[in-house]
């Protein structure tokens, strides 16, 4: 968690929605977003609030192979501040990253679907908000680029999602949860001068129980390749 989610938004909407400017073209629809696709983010720059594209898996400065971002989609609350992968960006290169909802597989249930193997299929269910509006779902940000190519080597900008653990009507489904932060709260978690450790830290925590509402879906999501709108229609 979390592992896919949907980014149907047009960056003009996000830009308006977060109060911001889009310094970026449109991604397109992709109501299956995956770890490594683009995705948009929400930043604080010299020039104002923008909404930039970033690589979907965190890729600190230090890291030597593009794929290890696959393993960085996600920063465990608990320990953002400890991780020496998470501690200097979640100081000062924090962004917002706006969903459409997302997605997580429940547990399978006697006499339902068993996968290939005989085991119980889980059930995935997409997740939204109940007033439909954008998620402002806490992130990370960082710029890499890799030093095998030389210093001339294009910048890439990643991003990590920052989760928590789950409310009372995430529970069912699943023990964890993105932050979602409250729009009172966006500014002091953009802007990069704000470096209290502590006040950013009691950010992180489940989202109200009555914020969200869920409805499962078709297995098609279970495939990367699928990207239509047809994923989110309840099963």
């Amino acid at each position: 968690m979390c592992g896919r989610f949907v980014s149907s938004s047009s960056p003009e909407r996000i830009a308006a929605y977060f109060g911001a400017d889009t310094a970026v073209e449109t991604l397109g629809q992709n109501f299956n977003v995956a770890p490594t696709n683009d995705i948009y983010g929400v930043v604080d720059t010299p020039d104002g609030r923008e909404v930039q594209a970033f690589m979907w898996g965190l890729l600190p400065v230090w890291a030597k192979e593009r794929k290890l971002g696959q393993k960085m989609i996600n920063a465990r609350s608990e320990t953002i501040a400890e991780k020496p992968a998470f501690k200097g960006v979640f100081k000062k290169h924090r962004c917002i990253i706006p969903m459409d909802g997302f997605y997580e597989w429940a547990p399978g249930v006697e006499g339902g679907p068993v996968t290939k193997a005989g085991k119980l299929a889980k059930r995935p269910y997409f997740i939204h908000r109940t007033d439909d509006e954008p998620l402002a779902v806490a992130g990370l940000w960082s710029a890499w680029r890799d030093k095998a190519e030389g210093s001339e080597a294009p910048w890439l900008h990643t991003a990590s999602v920052i989760t928590t653990s789950a409310n009372a009507t995430m529970e069912p489904i699943h023990n964890r949860m993105p932050v979602i932060l409250p729009k009172a709260m966006w500014d002091q978690w953009l802007d990069p001068t704000n470096q209290n450790i502590d006040m950013l830290a009691s950010l992180l925590v489940p989202a109200p129980d009555n914020l969200l509402t869920m409805h499962e879906v078709s297995t098609d999501v279970n495939n990367v390749r699928n990207k239509g709108d047809h994923l989110v229609t309840p099963v």
